[in-house]
């Protein structure tokens, strides 16, 4: 592929509209050509700063020359078709969590990368990219807390807008960490349970036991009506020692007799660097016809352990969580 990569971007919500700025602004390597959503008012607007085209359609916009890879951040239960339709035209794509409402369709999609032989796709778990959590699995890998043991984390939201049930929760939410928390202790998820304090209505907050193969057991807590900002906290605890993230806010300050931190109020602005480093990070791979990120295999067991995880929520049960075999793909 000639450099910059041209990228089509499906989608231009927040997610879709921020990737566009981002690519335009701090992604040398890349630029953004063409632009779909259904809503055209929403994609001109989104389109604007990069001077893209406007498509009609999905479809259009993947199989368009003007296009060398695919960005889908269309809303969840789009990702599946919209990434089987990119594996097809042999496009690289990066598809924003989860890869698929179901862990079945996100299977078939590892299945069409794998009859493809090659790998095309990355998973948008942008925690993979951002300093803090970069620097807190480095210190576990190094061995420097020791043994790890335990890994506790915590994601609030202030007010709910992605989820609408309690399904939703776990599979939009709490699928960060089902697949952070493996990345951070190099092992899979083997079980999980998921508990939550409210019985009836939309059971918010959620706790989950999870239990990997290494041994590892994690925590974590989802709460997206915690009404006081977006926080996301992690802690890994070994034989040695314990790290965890610092506190996200850069500044602190003494106002009105109080001190403390602004807490941000959504994921865009408290990953920022994330994103930044995570589309850097793929428009170089593109052009070098390579995948480093998350893969469509790790899309995959991230949905399948939620899927488990929803299971629990129902029954009340540890649920065991059986992906099957790793193929050599990946």
């Amino acid at each position: 592929m000639n450099f910059p990569l041209k990228v089509g971007v499906i989608g231009a919500g927040a997610m879709g509209a921020d990737h566009v700025r981002t690519i335009t602004t701090s992604v040398p390597a890349a630029r953004v050509t063409a632009v779909f959503d259904p809503d055209t008012d929403r994609a001109t607007a989104a389109a604007a700063p990069a001077q893209a085209a406007v498509l009609g359609a999905a479809d259009e916009l993947i199989a368009s020359d003007q296009v060398d890879a695919v960005l889908i951040a269309a809303p969840d239960f789009t990702h599946a078709a919209l990434a089987l339709a990119c594996l097809g035209a042999g496009k690289p794509v990066l598809c924003e969590k989860p890869l698929a409402v179901t862990a079945a369709d996100a299977l078939r999609v590892v299945e069409a990368e794998v009859s493809g032989g090659r790998r095309l796709l990355q998973v948008g778990f942008m925690r993979r990219y951002d300093p803090g959590f970069v620097d807190l699995r480095r210190t576990v890998t190094e061995g420097k807390i020791g043994d790890l043991r335990l890994i506790h984390a915590v994601h609030r939201n202030a007010a709910n807008a992605t989820n609408a049930d309690d399904t939703g929760l776990i599979t939009n939410s709490m699928v960060h960490e089902l697949d952070v928390i493996p990345w951070l202790a190099a092992s899979e998820i083997t079980a999980i349970r998921v508990e939550s304090p409210v019985q009836q209505g939309f059971r918010d907050p959620q706790l989950a036991t999870i239990w990997l193969r290494n041994g590892v057991m994690a925590s974590v807590e989802v709460f997206v009506n915690a009404g006081y900002g977006y926080d996301v906290r992690c802690e890994a605890v070994g034989t040695l020692g314990t790290v965890s993230l610092a506190a996200a806010s850069p500044v602190s300050s003494r106002i009105a007799g109080v001190e403390g931190r602004v807490v941000r109020s959504d994921f865009v602005a408290h990953f920022a660097d994330a994103y930044r480093v995570e589309l850097g990070a793929w428009a170089l791979a593109a052009l070098a016809g390579t995948v480093t990120g998350p893969s469509a295999w790790d899309g995959y067991l991230a949905q399948a352990a939620a899927e488990a995880g929803v299971a629990s929520l129902t029954s009340g049960q540890v649920v065991t969580v059986a992906p099957g075999e790793r193929p050599s793909l990946y």
